[in-house]
């Protein structure tokens, strides 16, 4: 990695209908894979690594409006996530509560894969001289390659903690890091990103 202040940590997702065992998704096989994979743990470890070397957070959320249509329905992925998913204001569209933001990091809320889209997120991180992302979340094969696809176009280097993120499924996760990724972004553990963030 490069100089930790041109760094930021990105957590993208981690919502209770994406990874709770009570949310929307969790008939999926999306709880049970994060939970094989510890995301909520090692994510929080990596907040934890970030917060203590000052290194800026920013968390985003899939939002889904009450007032029908205005997420699109030109793509299955966003018809899936309407009507009764990720609704503003429900427990379903918040933030899991071991990984409830710091009050000084940011969280952005989108109706579209990328974090990119439809955020300011690119402005902030260039405002800050941010070079290198730290990218942690759900679900690997849809909102995390969104983001990191844009990242990479952007002009940001990408590094994917692979434990600390998480898929529908082993297959789906296997697919994004072994696949999709391999040519956009640097891969790395957990144990390595906190001792990377703490340097």
């Amino acid at each position: 990695m490069t100089s930790p202040k041109s760094i930021a940590v990105l957590v993208i997702d981690m919502q209770n209908d994406t990874v709770h065992p009570d949310g929307a998704y969790a008939g999926t096989g999306a709880a049970e894979h994060a939970a094989s994979q510890n995301v909520v743990p090692n994510v929080r470890s990596i907040l934890d690594a970030a917060r203590m070397s000052g290194t800026p957070v920013f968390h985003s959320r899939m939002i889904v409006y009450p007032q029908p249509g205005l997420g699109g329905d030109n793509a299955p992925i966003f018809r899936m996530l309407a009507p009764d998913t990720f609704t503003l204001g429900s427990w379903g569209a918040q933030i899991v509560d071991e990984l409830t933001p710091a009050d000084n990091e940011i969280v952005l809320d989108r109706t579209r894969m990328s974090v990119f889209n439809g955020t300011s997120l690119d402005s902030m991180l260039r405002n800050l001289g941010i070079r290198t992302l730290v990218v942690a979340g759900a679900w690997t094969n849809m909102a995390v390659e969104h983001t990191i696809r844009d990242a990479a176009d952007l002009g940001y280097e990408v590094t994917i903690v692979t434990d600390a993120t998480s898929s529908l499924s082993a297959e789906w996760q296997h697919a994004a890091l072994n696949f999709a990724l391999t040519n956009i972004a640097t891969a790395t553990d957990t144990a390595s990103a906190v001792a990377a963030l703490r340097q």
